[in-house]
């Protein structure tokens, strides 16, 4: 793989440390990937910027990256959503100390790096039409997006691989970059009718939950749904799209709307799956709030100007029978650009004297909430549903329309009781196909082209389920906490860390990063496939990897048995020495 001059250049230092550090996540990327080359990128959006997503993780490295002047971006590069609305933290409630400290020394680090400061988590929605070309997001629910309903193509890339390639303009030509990965795996037959905007994130999230651990998706799920009505709106779409990002989807298309490429007579599905109005039915009613709702949230993804007009409307014939939210019990989350033009056409202003909280440059999942007063949340979306749920704010969140959402904000009562509890059942998309081995047990495998030589042994932590870093793994202690998942309530500290890849939000290094920094975090990470969500913390930080062995070892290897590991002539051997239970 030939290296171009102005990365090699970069790679030895000549432009400054930053610059060095960024070309070298790119090569050991674009190695590990098998990549035939480079490709030059034309815009990048960067992830992890709210304090309790990035946490220190990100915190000290960004300031690692201080002090180096010629280390700013080379491509334009925006920012995505931050963890509160500056103008607004006393209406919020926000209890964290030093939170908005330490959310402007985030901010203020990446200016200067040269990024710009949109705070978006929808950067297809800022008023600028996305041109054709070749872009580094690490937002997944924009990726998805621009994937999908544009000629922009961008890779799933995580918050790190994203910077590195905002530093030098340059990714690994791999992956969706490359026209024969675009194509659909999965085939979705929708069977019902699909009128609220809710319906199209039900979807979504529901078509994640279907996959399976045997499936072979290399570049994740990718399906074509057919079925759906022939014109989908920019909510529909991004609804759809935003909620099967839950689950790794990089793109996807939908008869009678997006073009798929032909897939031929001998095109063999992943999955051929059913969505049907039974199913729709199904999730309304496990979704549906049971007990007194404390907090409605709505804008996630950051709401569009549809949706805010859509939440402006049903919340006018309240307002027009002389009602009034009480305690701003309505959170509206949009970006600064829909504010303006949700202002200017008198949407925010029904909304705000209804007594609704408008908020910018943040979003649902990334707020801290005041857990003296809300504990039960009700929103329009499966993506907040599915982060607010999770460590990152342990949040019992139930799902209905906008309409049904309004409603509940005007009137505390409609549901009354308990508040509900988070569940520990299991999701059928964390089912593991792992059986025991016997015997012996010796694979071999590569290791990044920055690392040279070393030698580390253990306890084997190991599941063919990925592996969902932000939310699901405590930042503070490193115990997986994710009901149904193998390796639920096992800590990651000081083990060989075996698993497929990572999934979920693009910020997943810095949660391990912060791990490794305070020592949490594992003595070595083993992936049987390519993991832009894993591989730059370890290229970052040197912490042994492992990728590409010739059996997998997600397979080969047990939980719990003793492993060696080394790295010599740039190759990785990975011997088990005693295996789990003695045998």
């Amino acid at each position: 793989m030939e290296v171009p001059p102005a990365l090699t250049a970069m790679l030895a230092g000549e432009q400054g440390e930053t610059r060095q550090k960024a070309a070298r996540l790119v090569i050991d990327l674009a190695d590990s990937a098998g990549a035939s080359g480079f490709i030059e990128v034309d815009q990048a959006h960067v992830s992890g910027v709210s304090v309790i997503t990035g946490g220190h993780g990100l915190r000290r490295f960004l300031t690692d990256l201080a002090g180096d002047d010629s280390g700013v971006v080379v491509i334009p590069t925006t920012l995505n959503s931050a963890g509160c609305d500056k103008e607004k933290m006393a209406e919020m409630g926000i209890e964290w100390v030093d939170f908005l400290e330490q959310q402007f020394e985030i901010i203020e680090a990446y200016e200067r790096l040269g990024i710009e400061a949109t705070l978006s988590c929808t950067p297809y929605d800022r008023g600028i039409e996305l041109a054709a070309g070749i872009a580094s997001w690490a937002e997944s629910n924009a990726v998805c997006f621009a994937n999908s309903w544009s000629s922009l193509i961008t890779n799933r890339e995580s918050g790190l691989s994203a910077l590195a390639t905002a530093l030098t303009g340059y990714a690994p030509l791999w992956g969706l970059h490359i026209e024969e990965n675009r194509r659909p795996n999965i085939h979705v037959t929708v069977t019902c009718e699909m009128s609220d905007l809710t319906d199209w994130s039900i979807l979504g999230d529901w078509i994640g939950k279907q996959v399976r651990p045997e499936w072979e998706l290399p570049w994740g799920m990718m399906p074509l749904i057919s079925g759906l009505p022939d014109h989908a709106n920019f909510a529909q779409r991004k609804a759809l799209t935003s909620a099967a990002a839950n689950y790794g989807c990089p793109m996807l298309w939908v008869e009678g709307v997006s073009e798929a490429p032909d897939l031929g007579d001998e095109h063999r599905w992943q999955g051929e799956l059913e969505f049907n109005q039974s199913d729709l039915a199904t999730r309304y009613a496990d979704l549906a709030p049971r007990g007194t709702v404390d907090l409605v949230v709505i804008g996630c993804p950051q709401a569009g100007l549809e949706e805010i007009r859509h939440t402006a409307a049903a919340v006018r014939t309240h307002i027009e029978l002389g009602r009034r939210i009480p305690d701003q019990r309505l959170w509206l989350f949009t970006s600064g650009h829909n504010y303006e033009l949700a202002e200017a056409d008198g949407s925010i202003g029904i909304l705000e004297e209804a007594g609704a909280l408008v908020l910018r440059d943040t979003c649902p999942e990334v707020t801290p909430y005041n857990r003296s007063r809300y504990n039960h949340l009700l929103t329009n979306s499966l993506k907040a549903e599915h982060y607010l749920t999770s460590g990152l704010n342990r949040l019992p969140t139930s799902v209905a329309g906008i309409e049904a959402c309004v409603a509940h904000a005007f009137d505390s009562n409609l549901v009354t009781g308990a508040r509900p509890e988070l569940s520990a059942t299991s999701s059928p998309a964390l089912q593991s196909a792992k059986t025991i081995q016997r015997g012996s047990a010796t694979i071999t495998g590569f290791s990044l082209p920055s690392q040279v030589e070393w030698s580390v042994s253990g306890r084997a932590l190991v599941s063919d389920v990925p592996i969902t870093y932000l939310g699901y793994v405590n930042r503070d202690s490193g115990v997986v906490e994710e009901p149904g998942h193998p390796l639920d309530g096992q800590s990651i500290e000081d083990t060989i860390l075996i698993y497929p890849k990572g999934s979920g939000s693009t910020v997943a290094p810095y949660v391990l990063m912060g791990l490794i920094y305070t020592g949490k975090g594992p003595k070595a990470i083993i992936n049987s496939e390519v993991c832009p969500l894993t591989l730059p913390a370890a290229s970052l930080l040197g912490l042994p990897y492992g990728h590409g062995f010739d059996e997998d070892p997600c397979m080969e290897i047990n939980d719990g048995d003793l492993v060696e590991m080394h790295l010599k002539d740039g190759k990785v051997v990975l011997k088990v020495v005693a295996r789990v239970g003695g045998d």
